[in-house]
């Protein structure tokens, strides 16, 4: 079983910051990569940012030079510095991890959602 965090969602006003966290924890042996996804209403969930085990990143467009993706390897755990905010970043916020369970099997990775976190920007 695996087990997914999110925390650091919230209400902010056009301008400000907020920083996301994802924690990672069960049944894995070695995390391949991790990344935001954001779905608005009435929208498709879309990549925000993704970092893979190695530290290579990338952005969606919309958000580069205002988001940043970074991880803790020691601890699991991924976050997203997202700075200058717009309305149009509201959105439901969803981790995607990607994992190997098994070291003797390490061609077999998995994806795993977490709940989401809600992010609202008011203008």
């Amino acid at each position: 079983q695996v087990q997914l965090v999110e925390s650091g969602g919230g209400l902010v006003q056009a301008g400000g910051s907020l920083r996301l966290s994802c924690a990672a924890s069960g049944s894995i042996f070695s995390i391949n990569a991790m990344g935001w996804y954001r779905q608005a209403p009435g929208k498709q969930r879309e990549l925000v940012a993704r970092i893979t085990k190695g530290g290579t990143t990338n952005y969606a467009t919309s958000v580069k030079g205002r988001f940043t993706i970074s991880r803790d390897n020691a601890k699991n755990t991924m976050y997203l510095q997202m700075n200058s905010l717009q309305p149009e970043d509201t959105a439901v916020y969803y981790c995607l991890l990607n994992y190997i369970s098994d070291p003797y099997a390490p061609d077999d990775d998995y994806n795993y959602w977490g709940q989401g976190t809600q992010v609202t920007v008011s203008s």
